[in-house]
């Protein structure tokens, strides 16, 4: 048996007796490799009371090398592959996930945030290249059709874009956004909160395959494991931690995507929230955290996200404007003796200077230019009057 081998079969069967994220499992193998971190687990020499009960729970049920080995076998089987953080298709990127601290942690899903020990992926990109570049679009699941419409543009755009787009294959804003960047070409990548092989919810085994084409399906846990609700939370922070940057779009008020947020917060990656109605049940997580959270960012389009993740000066989104009109480009005594035009009726030109306040010379200059816009006309009286058609706006008090 190879080095890699051995650790492969060690991290998978630390992975099999600890549920991933546990800081304890993650700082022995930093400190004395995944072999020997085994063995002490195994030897009853864990660090912690709670780590040593766990691991004698978990082993009642069989012995985790022969789990391991069954795993590897599998995962064989299926096509699959385990990545270890010795591979160079590893993604640094989640490494960071050793340092963070989330504030006020209370359960242990908020504690134990550890980075990953291994990942099974399935699908031919190379893991670590597809994330580099990569946005995670997640959101509701009991997504509106406004939902799924953003996210599907988002998907599609950033696909297009040469942008990898990652979420977690869940009905609603997940499945849009996979699809969308599906549609676009481009490559996707779904983390799963159970085994490679039980990819959830079974109704979107379609689009999983679809995935595994393409793109990539990857999880945390050994091929078979079923994916209960509390690592729907712990794969969470392999997405916020795994991409450049996270869009919410649509979430509410106890919505488990804003957990994702809320990881992503703490690594200081970039977050983006959709805004929706606010009569929207599905957007009161969005507008909540966005009120709560100075740090996140307001994003209408694939612009603004395209700037929030982009490097800097590049992506640089327009300012929001409404469409060019031709009193754009009136200078301030333009616009002033455009307003003292009368509603109806003409005026003369020494009048005309009165009301504006400007000398005749410069009344005159400025009608020449408004004449030229189309916002102006002279009569056959020799007196000037708002062009036909042309609304100004604000009306110039009396005749």
């Amino acid at each position: 048996m190879s080095g890699r081998d051995e650790r492969v079969l060690a991290r998978v069967a630390l992975t099999w007796l600890a549920e991933p994220g546990t800081r304890s499992v993650y700082h022995l193998v930093d400190e004395f490799g995944p072999v020997a971190a085994l063995a002490l687990l195994l030897a009853g020499r864990a660090p912690g009371e709670q780590l040593r009960t766990a691991v004698a729970a978990r082993s009642t049920a069989g012995d985790a090398r022969v789990a391991a080995e069954q795993a590897v076998a599998r995962t064989e089987r299926l096509g699959a592959r385990i990545v270890i953080p010795e591979d160079d298709e590893w993604p640094a990127r989640v490494e960071e996930l050793r340092s963070m601290a989330l504030s006020e942690a209370q359960r242990r899903v908020d504690r134990e945030t550890a980075p990953p020990l291994c990942l099974w992926v399935r699908g031919t990109a190379a893991l670590g290249e597809a994330l580099q570049r990569s946005v995670a679009v997640v959101g509701a699941r009991a997504a509106t059709g406004y939902g799924v419409h953003v996210a599907t543009e988002l998907g599609h755009g950033l696909a297009e874009r040469d942008w990898t787009v990652v979420s977690g294959g869940a009905f609603g804003i997940d499945a849009a956004a996979h699809r969308g960047a599906l549609a676009a070409g481009g490559l996707t990548v779904a983390v799963l909160a159970g085994g490679i092989d039980r990819p959830y919810p079974v109704g979107n085994t379609a689009l999983f395959d679809r995935i595994a084409e393409t793109g990539l399906l990857v999880s945390e846990w050994l091929p078979g494991a079923e994916p209960l609700r509390p690592r729907f939370l712990i794969r969470n922070r392999v997405i916020a931690a795994g991409t450049r940057g996270s869009v919410l779009v649509e979430a509410s008020a106890r919505s488990g995507a804003t957990q994702t947020m809320n990881r992503a917060l703490a690594l200081r990656r970039p977050v983006m929230v959709v805004p929706g109605p606010v009569t929207s049940a599905m957007s009161v997580g969005a507008h909540e955290l966005l009120r709560e959270q100075p740090a996140a960012r307001l994003v209408t389009g694939l612009a603004h996200v395209l700037e929030e993740v982009g490097r800097i000066g590049d992506h640089l989104a327009p300012p929001a404007r409404g469409p060019d009109r031709p009193t754009d480009a009136l200078d301030d005594e333009a616009a002033l003796v455009r307003e003292s035009l009368p509603r109806r009726g003409t005026i003369g030109v020494d009048a005309l200077a009165a009301r504006a306040g400007v000398s005749v010379r410069t009344a005159l200059r400025k009608l020449s230019l408004l004449e030229e816009l189309g916002l102006a006309v002279r009569r056959a009286d020799g007196g000037y009057a708002l062009a036909p058609g042309r609304s100004r706006g604000t009306a110039a008090a009396g005749p």
